[in-house]
C-alpha cells in the first residue's frame, strides 16, 4: 500500500437549505468586513440575496466583476478592492470562476510580489484570510480543491496555482443555490463534474477512498443531470447534482484529473470555450484512447452508470460507457465537434503542442500520450 494524504475544505456543510448556515460560519471565522465575490449573473438572478440577507450585522461589500474563464487581471482588480476596502474575509458565491478568483485573492492579498510568482505547485507560503466558498453550479468542485485556474490573455494559456493554502475554511453546498442556473450552464458544469469523477477513477493516483467518491458521483450525475437540465425546478435532481459534484471534487482533488482536462486547457485559453463544454467535447474521445490502458476499470464506470453488463466482456462494457457519454452530451444539447465552435482544423497541431506541456495532468492519465496521440484525439473530436 502507498501513503495518501486526503485534502478537502476544512468544514463541509451540505443539503437543502444549507445556505442558511452561512452566518454562524461568518461569526466563527471572525469576519467583520467580508468581501463577497460573485458575477453579475448571480447578482441579477436574485440568488445572492440568500447570502447577503445573512450579512446585515457586518460591513460587507460585493465584487461582481468575475467573468467566465477569468483572467489574471480580474484577480488583480479584485485584490485591489479587497485591500483598499480593508476587508478581513472572503465569501465566494458563484461557479468555479468566482471560487477560483476568491481562492487566488485569499493568497495574493498577503503576497508582496507579482501574481505570477504563485503559479505552479507549492509556491504559496501562507494564508491568514478566512475563506468561505458557496457554489451556485454543480460542476467544478472548486469549493473543496487546492487549485485555481486562470487564463493568461497575453500567452493565451491557462495557468494554475496549486497549494493546500487554497483550500477554503468552509464549503457550503446547497441545491437551492443552483436553481436559477441557466440550462446551458447546468449542462456544461454537470458534464464537467462527471469528467472529474471519471478521470479521478481512472487516475494513476486513485485510491480506494477516491474510487468510492468517484463511483457514487458518477451514479448520481448520470441519473440527475438530464432531469436537472429538463426541469430546473426539480430540487431532488439539483440536490443529487450538488452532492455528485461535491463528491467528484473530493475525488479529483486528491486523485487528480487527466488528459481530458489537459487537452481542454488550450481550448479555453485560446478560444475561450467554457471549461465544461471543452471537457464534454473531448471526454468520449479521450476515453476511447484510454481504453487500451485500463479497460477493466471501464467496467466499474459501466456499473456506476447502471448499464446491464453481466454478460459483456470488458471491451463491450467499455463501448457501452462511451456510447452513453455521447448520448448524455446530446441529451443536454452540447454541440458535437470542435468545428461547431469555429475552431479551424489547421489549429489542431498548435493545440496539441500546447496540451503536451500540461504535464501536471498528463502524468495522472492511465495511458501515456505523445504529441501525435494528442493531435489524433483533437482530430477525432473535430
Amino acid at each position: 500500500m502507498t501513503v495518501s494524504n486526503f485534502k478537502s475544505a476544512h468544514r463541509l456543510i451540505t443539503g437543502y437549505q444549507a445556505s442558511s448556515e452561512l452566518w454562524p460560519q461568518v461569526q466563527r471565522l471572525g469576519m467583520q468586513r467580508p468581501l463577497v465575490i460573485t458575477d453579475r449573473g448571480v447578482l441579477q438572478s436574485g440568488t445572492l440575496k440568500l447570502i447577503t440577507d445573512q450579512l446585515n450585522a457586518v460591513d460587507y461589500a460585493i465584487y461582481d466583476g468575475v467573468t467566465p474563464e477569468p483572467e489574471v487581471a480580474i484577480v488583480e482588480a479584485c485584490t485591489d478592492t479587497f485591500r483598499t476596502g480593508e476587508h478581513d474575509g472572503l465569501i465566494a458565491v458563484g461557479g468555479g470562476s468566482a471560487m477560483d478568483i476568491a481562492k487566488c485573492v485569499a493568497v495574493y492579498a498577503q503576497h508582496d510580489g507579482p501574481l505570477h510568482e504563485l503559479f505552479g505547485e507549492g509556491q504559496v507560503r501562507q494564508r491568514n484570510i478566512p475563506l468561505i466558498a458557496i457554489p451556485t453550479t454543480a460542476g467544478t468542485g472548486s469549493e473543496v480543491t487546492n487549485i485555481s485556474i486562470l487564463s493568461d490573455a497575453e500567452q493565451q494559456m491557462k495557468k494554475g496555482i496549486v497549494s493546500d493554502h487554497l483550500l477554503p475554511d468552509v464549503a457550503i453546498v446547497a441545491p437551492e443555490m443552483s436553481q436559477s442556473c441557466p440550462r446551458s450552464v447546468t449542462a456544461a458544469s454537470g458534464v464537467d463534474a462527471l469528467v472529474h469523477a471519471i478521470e479521478a477513477y481512472l487516475s494513476n493516483f486513485a485510491t480506494p477512498i477516491t474510487d468510492a467518491l468517484a463511483t457514487k458521483a458518477m451514479e448520481l450525475i448520470i441519473r440527475a443531470l438530464p432531469k436537472a437540465f429538463a426541469n430546473p425546478e426539480n430540487i431532488q435532481a439539483r440536490e443529487d447534482m450538488a452532492t455528485g459534484s461535491l463528491m467528484a471534487g473530493l475525488a479529483f482533488g486528491n486523485a487528480g484529473v487527466g488528459a481530458v482536462h489537459a487537452l481542454a486547457y488550450p481550448l479555453g485559453g485560446r478560444y475561450h470555450l467554457a471549461h465544461g463544454v471543452s471537457n464534454a467535447l473531448l471526454l468520449p474521445h479521450v476515453m476511447e484512447w484510454n481504453k487500451l490502458a485500463c479497460v477493466e476499470r471501464f467496467r466499474g464506470i459501466a456499473v456506476a452508470f447502471g448499464e446491464p453488463i453481466d454478460n459483456l466482456t470488458d471491451d463491450e462494457a467499455a463501448e457501452r460507457v462511451i456510447r452513453r457519454l455521447h448520448r448524455l452530451c446530446a441529451d443536454v444539447e452540447i454541440p458535437a465537434g470542435l468545428r461547431s465552435f469555429d475552431i479551424p482544423e489547421s489549429a489542431l497541431p498548435e493545440l496539441a503542442a500546447e496540451a503536451i506541456k500540461v504535464d501536471r495532468l498528463l502524468r495522472n492519465n492511465p495511458r501515456k500520450l505523445v504529441l501525435a496521440d494528442i493531435e489524433a484525439i483533437y482530430r477525432a473530436a473535430y
